[in-house]
């Protein structure tokens, strides 16, 4: 019988010692070599594979010295027979057969029927060049060197004696003590250690507090638009839901809260529409926490995002009465794969916390709390925090860029308070399900909003675009391949306050134009005022300031009003047909599309 080949990864990580290492164990496990069968000799598998025979020799040595292969004198290397023979226990027990459908284990389910995810993310988004997906993170931003240095910290003997032992329910101390002196701080927080629990991401922090706070008789509100999983935590313990609306100030606190029981907001950065709650509402919802006997749940799952601007404290700091318990993560950045958060409460809840915790996974490992710990310490996470809010600025600024250029009537809402997504506007028969889907197909990768809302009531024309999962220098292709397919979309018929017959040109054009006025807004929100002088020149300012202004130029040619600023826009010329009606002033592309419009004020007579 023929050995097994093997084939060894040149770029893999791993070195080639490694490599054959676990093709080796894994041949072994596949049944390659059965008892009484010799493996093939260190010389003839180093021919087979290319490689140096002593990188060979080595791996099978090390297969001896843990046990999983047998070196016989004058006979040759084995596997291990107890090794095989646990295999095959196994397989006697379990292999082989087909699964069984089955509709009995529906009914034995005790669980409620809440709603199916309909926000699940592709494991295989990054491998689309567009993915404006906010939350995802693309591979850049995580800190490997500074990770690496923590890991090895943890990684001493000192701190591998520490957290290899049986812990019981107790976090790693170390993490516990750098939270609640570093961390929280910067939301206004002050916590003992009793009054900190670590969690396998804030998610279980969720799961953990509805399971303790939330039966058949409760009463919840969250907020929507919101997050979906909070929902669906809810709708499993069987309560009742209200759907709490969202204004410009965060959420509402209204009559409508009066019989709740328990209310779940995430007030620093509403979720997911980017409000920051006012001071004004915070202080509402406490009073009606009190007035009520409520507990409120805040979520701070971007307690990190907001050094993008001045973060506002959180509710826990405001507390006066213990009615807050506070949730939140390390850095998202780190979150997907590192999956660990806290909860922030008093003594008792903590403890009860932590007994529930017990039950499922005792504690977070302790090995990557004290990474963790570790990345802490060494200022690494401060770092970390400091260079995101410098990138997510420039990509937050290039999709506004971006949209500007591109889609100048779509925005529905801006960033708010150092958030990195916008909310975009398609027209009014836009299905953003379908449009989703064309998106997809030309490698764009776009965020619906119906789902955050209650029973997917949102919005139909509307999705969401981030920053954090794409690199700046894809960011204005990506918008452009948004627009064209846009444009590609059939047009309902609607009327059009700009009859496009009654565009002007030549001469007419220059004249309506020249040392006019245009008061206009930017797609992000801003007042923008634009001079046409007559000589040719363009000066624009835009925001509440004019802190960002241009100068450019603009002329006519034939039926074509042509503008070109040195900054804004790219610095690249703009062919636009125009209509104007009474103090009105729209601009068509060659299509008679409608791009743009604007108050335009008449250059006053000498």
């Amino acid at each position: 019988m023929s050995s097994p080949l093997f084939f060894l990864d040149p770029g893999s990580e791993l070195s080639l010692q490694d490599q054959v290492r676990r093709k080796l164990v894994d041949a072994a496990c596949a049944g390659a070599f059965p008892p009484g069968r010799r493996l093939p000799s260190s010389r003839a598998l180093a021919a087979q594979l290319n490689i140096a025979r002593n990188t060979v020799t080595l791996a099978y040595q090390k297969l001896v010295d843990e046990g999983l292969f047998v070196s016989r004198e004058r006979s040759g290397i084995y596997v291990d027979h107890d090794m095989l023979r646990g295999r095959a226990a196994v397989e006697s027990v379990a292999g082989g057969r087909e699964p069984v459908r089955s509709s009995r284990w529906t009914g034995r389910f005790k669980t409620a029927e809440g709603e199916v995810p309909t926000t699940r993310r592709a494991p295989n988004w990054r491998q689309y060049p567009f993915p404006f997906i906010d939350g995802l993170f693309d591979a850049s931003l995580f800190p490997v060197a500074e990770w690496r240095e923590a890991s090895r910290q943890a990684l001493t003997v000192g701190d591998i004696s520490q957290w290899s032992m049986d812990s019981g329910d107790a976090d790693d101390p170390m993490l516990i003590e750098e939270i609640r002196t570093k961390v929280l701080p910067r939301r206004g927080i002050r916590a003992r250690p009793d009054e900190i629990l670590i969690t396998v991401g804030a998610q279980q922090a969720l799961a953990l507090l509805s399971q303790m706070l939330i039966d058949r008789d409760s009463t919840v509100a969250v907020e929507n638009p919101g997050y979906p999983d909070m929902r669906r935590l809810v709708a499993d313990r069987g309560a009742r839901l209200v759907h709490q609306p969202v204004d410009d100030e965060g959420l509402v606190v209204d009559r409508r809260l009066d019989d709740c029981d328990l209310v779940y907001v995430t007030p620093s950065h509403q979720f997911p529409t980017g409000v920051m709650m006012t001071q004004a509402r915070r202080e509402a919802l406490l009073r009606k926490a009190a007035a009520r006997d409520m507990v409120i749940i805040e979520d701070d799952f971007a307690c990190e995002t907001n050094y993008l601007d001045q973060a506002c404290p959180a509710l826990r700091s405001l507390d006066q009465d213990d009615r807050v318990i506070y949730v939140a993560g390390l850095s998202k950045v780190l979150g997907p794969g590192l999956r660990l958060g806290f909860i922030v409460a008093s003594p008792e809840v903590i403890a009860e916390a932590r007994r529930l915790r017990h039950l499922a996974v005792r504690h977070p490992p302790l090995n990557n709390q004290r990474t963790a710990a570790h990345f802490l310490a060494m200022g690494h996470y401060d770092a970390t925090m400091m260079r995101l809010g410098r990138l997510f600025r420039e990509r937050r600024t290039a999709l506004r860029d971006a949209l500007n250029h591109y889609l100048q009537q779509s925005v529905a809402i801006a960033p708010l308070r150092g958030g990195a997504t916008y909310w975009v506007r398609g027209p009014d028969h836009l299905d953003v399900e379908e449009f989703a889907a064309q998106a997809e197909r030309r490698g764009v990768l776009i965020e619906p909003v119906g789902p955050y809302f209650a029973d997917g009531k949102g919005p139909r024309n509307i999705f969401r675009l981030g920053v954090t999962s794409l690199p700046i220098d894809r960011i204005r292709e990506g918008v452009a391949v948004l627009a064209d397919l846009m444009r590609d979309l059939p047009v309902a018929a609607r009327t059009s306050p700009y009859p496009v017959e009654q565009r002007l040109e030549g001469e007419a054009l220059e004249a309506a134009m020249s040392g006019s006025v245009l008061l206009c807004k930017t797609v992000y929100g801003d007042p923008c005022t634009i001079e046409l002088l007559p000589d040719g020149q363009m000066v624009g300012r835009a925001g509440y300031a004019n802190e960002d202004c241009d100068v450019g130029r603009w002329w006519v040619e034939g039926d074509v009003w042509r503008r070109q600023w040195n900054r804004w826009s790219y610095g690249e010329t703009s062919s636009l047909r125009t209509v104007i009606v009474g103090d009105r002033i729209g601009w068509f592309d060659a299509n008679g599309r409608l791009l743009d419009s604007a108050v335009i004020r008449r250059a006053d007579p000498d």
